[in-house]
């Protein structure tokens, strides 16, 4: 009798058992017989070559086009060169020693085979280098022509273990099963749902006699797998409400209502809804599991005679209205969504260099040019006490990002204004000054350079008057020997109380969140995890934040100061009452920081900790950890999470897991379905438009040259750079050593930052800044360079994905990713979200030497072609093979998921998620269902069961 718990050795022998158990991880009856096929090729139906992956391990039934044998070039022997296709895609196959003769004579032209090897590229080509094969010919051996039937089942295969020889073992296996002594799903569920007996499935799946006995097999192999995860998910759910957790209500008085009252805008519908829940979870005795989607935006505060920029000119703020269209960063019209009154404010007046002028409130904040983000208030103290920089010059507004319909193209504008400047203009030093007796000309002058991007500052005279002009650098000089301007600039003269004014704030629904005011580039900044975090403090608990990346690590510390101000200050010489401490902790900070910090946490000096997986280690304490916030989610292992869960001693943390990488609602149900999920859908995914190239090196070298000329001309218009590469140099990539180069293919090994930072340095890019940042180097150094780069000290900066989250300099405007191929599609959405991000446009470049009409080259293109973060998230779910959700990228386990889609089964996996929920709440322990419980433990082994419960 054999079952599904015996040892293949046992039924196929030593060989072909060891074989699948070193190829495959396969060790019984069970687990071969869940290894399902991965297609199913019909004879005479070749597959499609364009989908191949370089790297992958491929199966490929095709047609022989040509065989040729000759001698090696550079060592002794022959070689044979094949070229098979399927019709409309060539794969080239290369065959080397003596045994090549052999496949010569087998391999003729017109014959179909299967071939299995690894995909590698020689020359530009994709290949497969000494590959298995199988002659599909009635003329060949017995086993060859029982593969050759009408349905070929393709299983996932490996080095040493190929598709046909799994499905000669599943042949053997399936020659002596037993089947099924009791089916796993109860009768009622599969008559409710319609669904096969599992032995009928299980033999239907492996040898099928039609189309239609696939499909119904698949639909309950999957239910299996949905079942599985979905009752593992529940029963995690339900253990949670059983364990305690600190209580932490809301106190009135404190840190919280003082924060509140100071926020210069009042938050938006969804940021109060999501706000509340978190909040009534914080008071519970039970622990919040909460995954918050979406970057989390504030609005903006201004008077309401403040000018907002329509198609029609400048409007007043308070006549804007929900549906208006105004004018966003990058120029193109966005709706207003929602307008937001925020009653009398004290309200001061920013007086600028060029003569301008705009208000707000002291809490209102502010983008400076080297990429800083203040309050006004900061910005005014710095004034006052004169121990700071004197002005604060902040971003200017280009010619494309104000071209309102009713203004003409930006050329024909620039040709009036050198006209008007040649009849009425002089030079005077490094300004260009109109003059002219009416008041009307004068401020059409001054209109049209501020339409331009640059300044038109006016003086009113008794009898004349004049207008001095400044334009930016990329645009021609003046006519008639005027010298050219000197590029506008915009400094922060003085900052006045103007009295008490009505005040109010409006969201728009352009992607960017921004729009032009008074000429100026409003901003945002993150709240909601700020907020929540003060409700546990004021609870008399601590908070930490964990980051991916020091660099990250650093800025939020940085910016919860910021935000906080007094409030912030516990213990310092100014601090609030009530005020907290946020300490910052990572890995590499000196020993004597290190120490005190870690003081703060043991004593409870510090209410709010944020640092990298330093907070995780088990010499770091805290006094009594109530909160823990999880930034970009999916940088971060389970195990490092529940690491971090464990630091608050007898009772479990809160935890709120957060990320601006959108999620499909599958992997929600799946890899976060034990978390209540909540998702900011008003609010944008991304900031400024950014348009994607992709630059085919191999097939048009001279647009990589096109490339660093494009940086040449963005650092002449003040803008930076970024250059990323996949790994540090000296075989080391951010995440350890590379693997070993296959010597199959000639694909060179990845770029390194070191190395292409000294080439650039000294070739195509000498004559600029160019520094590099990756995540071994020393955390000074690190936030060093960073400093550097926001001031624009640093013109290029060559990076590893350290930059990938949380870095945030507006005045970068180009992304140059070296090796883009090497790169996952969600990670190249997220790089590119680092361009873009203040008032110029960003522009992202696809560097790669992969061939036109690989697949590899196909998922670029989809990146070029859309910055819709969620249509990404579905194209990269569905080119992970979507088992590696719950496998190797989450938990770095094999996965479970075989059959199950995560992209297009999202029906299956809300079923079984109700499903299981009904049955967990009344059987937590599965305890009257022998068979569901046996079902997740052998699709579900103990190591994939420890994941989900530390998930």
């Amino acid at each position: 009798m054999t079952t599904f718990d015996d040892k293949l050795v046992s039924v196929l022998g030593k060989k072909s058992a060891d074989a699948l158990e070193s190829g495959l991880g396969l060790t019984t009856v069970g687990e071969l017989l869940r290894h399902y096929p991965r297609r199913y090729d019909e004879r005479g139906k070749l597959t499609e070559i364009k989908g191949l992956e370089l790297g992958e391990h491929a199966t490929v039934q095709a047609r022989v086009k040509s065989a040729r044998q000759r001698r090696m070039k550079s060592r002794n022997g022959e070689l044979l060169e094949a070229v098979i296709t399927d019709g409309s895609s060539d794969l080239h196959l290369v065959f080397f020693g003596r045994g090549s003769r052999k496949v010569e004579r087998e391999l003729l032209p017109g014959r179909e085979a299967m071939f299995a090897g690894k995909v590698g590229m020689f020359n530009g080509k994709l290949q497969l280098a000494h590959p298995d094969y199988q002659v599909l010919d009635d003329t060949v051996d017995e086993n060859a022509a029982k593969f050759a039937g009408a349905f070929i089942p393709v299983y996932p295969a490996a080095q040493g273990i190929q598709s046909w020889n799994v499905s000669n073992c599943v042949e053997q296996v399936l020659a002596v099963w037993d089947g099924v002594a009791e089916d796993p799903l109860p009768l009622e569920l599969r008559a409710e749902r319609g669904l096969v007996p599992l032995e009928k499935a299980l033999r239907d799946i492996h040898r099928p006699d039609g189309w239609a006995a696939i499909a119904v097999a698949q639909q309950r192999l999957k239910w299996d797998e949905a079942m599985a995860v979905q009752l593992a998910l529940a029963q995690r759910r339900k253990s949670a409400t059983a364990r305690p957790a600190p209580a932490c209500p809301r106190r009135p008085g404190l840190v919280g209502d003082a924060f509140d009252a100071r926020l210069p805008f009042e938050l938006t519908a969804g940021q109060q809804e999501v706000g509340e829940q978190i909040a009534r979870d914080l008071s519970g005795e039970h622990p919040m599991n909460r995954l918050l989607q979406g970057e989390v935006g504030s609005g903006k505060a201004q008077p309401l005679d403040a000018l907002v920029l329509t198609h029609e000119g400048f409007r007043p703020m308070g006549d804007i209205q929900v549906g208006d269209e105004v004018i966003s960063a990058d120029g193109t019209p966005t709706a207003v969504t929602g307008v937001f009154p925020q009653g009398e404010r004290e309200v001061f007046r920013v007086v600028l260099s060029d003569g301008k002028s705009v208000e707000s409130d002291l809490e209102h904040l502010w983008a400076t040019h080297g990429g800083e983000v203040l309050t006004l208030r900061e910005i005014r103290e710095g004034l006052l006490a004169g121990d700071g920089p004197s002005r604060r010059r902040l971003p200017m507004v280009v010619a494309p990002d104000v071209d309102c319909v009713e203004l003409a193209p930006v050329k024909e504008r620039h040709e009036l204004l050198q006209g008007l400047l040649s009849t009425g203009g002089r030079c005077d030093g490094t300004d260009v000054v109109f003059r002219t007796e009416s008041t009307h000309l004068a401020e059409y002058v001054s209109e049209l350079a501020e339409s331009l991007g640059g300044t038109g500052l006016l003086r009113y005279g008794y009898e004349q008057h004049e207008v001095v002009v400044r334009l930016p650098e990329d645009f021609p000089p003046f006519r008639d020997a005027l010298d050219r301007t000197a590029p506008p600039v915009r400094h922060i003269e003085r900052v006045e109380f103007v009295g008490v004014k009505p005040v109010q704030c409006i969201s728009v629904a352009h992607p960017s969140q921004l729009y032009v005011t008074d000429h100026f580039i409003v901003t945002h900044n993150t709240m909601v995890a700020l907020r929540a975090m003060l409700q546990v403090v004021d609870a008399g608990r601590q908070s930490a934040m964990l980051a991916p990346t020091e660099v990250l690590a650093a800025q939020h510390a940085r910016s919860l100061r910021d935000l906080l101000g007094d409030l912030g200050q516990a213990g310092e010489l100014g601090g609030a009452e009530h005020a907290t401490r946020v300490t910052l902790l990572t890995g590499s900070m000196p020993a004597a920081q290190r120490k005190k910090a870690m003081l703060e946490i043991v004593t409870g000096e510090a209410g709010i900790v944020v640092g990298t997986h330093a907070l995780i280690q088990d010499k770091v304490e805290f006094a009594d950890l109530g909160f823990v916030v999880v930034d970009e989610q999916h940088r971060f292992g389970v195990e490092q999470r529940a690491a971090l869960s464990g630091r608050a001693g007898g009772s479990t943390p809160h935890v709120l897991v957060m990320t601006a990488t959108p999620i499909p609602r599958t992997v929600a149900m799946t890899v976060y379905g034990d978390l209540e999920v909540s998702a900011l859908r008003e609010l944008p995914q991304g900031r400024s438009p950014i348009s994607t190239s992709v630059v085919p090196v191999a097939d048009k070298p001279a647009w990589l040259d096109r490339a660093w000329q494009r940086i040449h001309e963005e650092v002449r218009k003040g803008h930076q750079v970024y250059v990323v590469c996949p790994r540090i140099g000296d075989g080391e990539s951010e995440d350890g050593p590379e693997p070993p180069k296959d010597d199959t293919s000639d694909r060179r090994p990845p770029l390194a930052v070191v190395d292409v930072a000294q080439r650039l340095a000294e070739g195509p890019l000498s004559g600029l800044r160019v520094d590099i940042l990756h995540g071994r180097m020393p955390p000074d150094d690190k936030d060093a360079v960073m400093r550097a780069f926001a001031a624009n000290e640093v013109q290029v900066l060559v990076a590893t994905t350290v930059v990938e989250v949380g870095v945030n300099v507006p005045n970068a405007t180009v992304m140059v990713i070296m090796d883009a191929d090497r790169f996952g599609v969600s990670q190249l959405h997220q790089l590119r979200g680092r361009v873009g991000r203040g008032s110029a446009p960003g522009l992202c470049l696809l560097v790669t030497e992969m061939p036109e009409g690989t697949s590899t080259m196909d998922r670029l293109r989809a990146v070029e072609s859309t910055l819709d973060g969620f249509e990404l998230a579905q194209l990269d779910l569905e080119l992970r093979r979507e088992g590696d959700i719950l496998g190797a990228a989450q938990s770095g386990k094999r996965s479970g998921l075989k059959m199950l889609s995560l992209l297009r089964d999202e029906d299956v996996i809300a079923d079984a998620r109700v499903v299981a929920s009904r049955v967990v709440d009344a059987d937590p322990e599965l305890a009257e269902h022998p068979g569901l419980a046996a079902l997740v433990a052998g699709l579900l082994d103990e190591e994939r069961a420890e994941y989900l419960e530390k998930a």
